[in-house]
């Protein structure tokens, strides 16, 4: 009797000690407090990455342009993405090489928070089509930053993007057809190596290419982060 006792109180001792330990175990699950979550989530959408999409010719993109531009977006710390009218590596005109990472006809722009055509003597033969022209279109209609530099304003134009904007292009005092071109497509041509028109950047050529690349960046830096 006296044994069975003494085992029942040994075994109420022995819960007791267990369940005091389990109790002063602190809790590894405790909940974040809501602000702090709050603050954790807000922080990371504003360092989250802006996403660009930078268009080429497949041959004879103007080197600088490209360069210069993409300067002013990796010093942003931009997501740069690189599309092409041909897959595979596009090349210069002063012989650099660019690998394209997709082909203008995959090209969706809801994946980008901008899209911005290079120029060079390639650019019309390579980017003046359709596949260009809905890009340009499908981007404005996104309300999404479209930017063009050197000759690649016209293809804007033609996509009839510019109509009532102010926009700037390349001209020489041999050549202002580009010009011309912009105007009968109803845009209002600007002589500036810059002109930002709402949604709408142009350049006027390589010289413009870090200003160009500067005010897509002081753009973007404004604007809330979204696709």
């Amino acid at each position: 009797m006296k044994k069975t006792l003494l085992i029942l109180i040994l075994i109420f001792i022995v819960g007791g000690v267990a369940a005091w330990i389990l109790l002063k175990k602190p809790t590894t699950n405790a909940p974040v407090p809501i602000n702090q979550a709050t603050s954790s989530a807000s922080k990371k959408i504003m360092t989250q990455a802006k996403k660009i999409l930078l268009i080429i010719a497949h041959q004879n993109f103007k080197d600088e342009e490209y360069f210069g531009t993409r300067e002013a977006l990796d010093k942003a710390k931009y997501q740069i993405t690189v599309a092409s009218d041909e897959p595979g590596t596009a090349q210069g005109v002063a012989g650099n090489e660019v690998k394209a990472d997709l082909i203008t006809n995959e090209v969706n722009v809801n994946n980008y928070n901008a899209v911005v055509f290079i120029g060079g003597p390639g650019a019309l033969k390579h980017l003046d089509n359709p596949v260009s022209y809905g890009i340009a279109q499908k981007t404005i209609q996104a309300d999404k930053l479209l930017a063009a530099i050197c000759i690649s304003p016209v293809v804007l134009a033609k996509a009839g993007v510019l109509e009532g904007k102010n926009a700037t292009v390349w001209t020489s005092p041999l050549d202002k057809s580009p010009a011309k071109i912009l105007e009968e497509h109803g845009a209002h041509y600007i002589n500036q190596p810059v002109v930002q028109d709402g949604k709408i950047i142009t350049g006027n050529g390589p010289s413009a290419a870090k200003a160009f690349g500067e005010t897509i960046v002081k753009d973007l830096n404004s604007a809330p982060n979204s696709n």
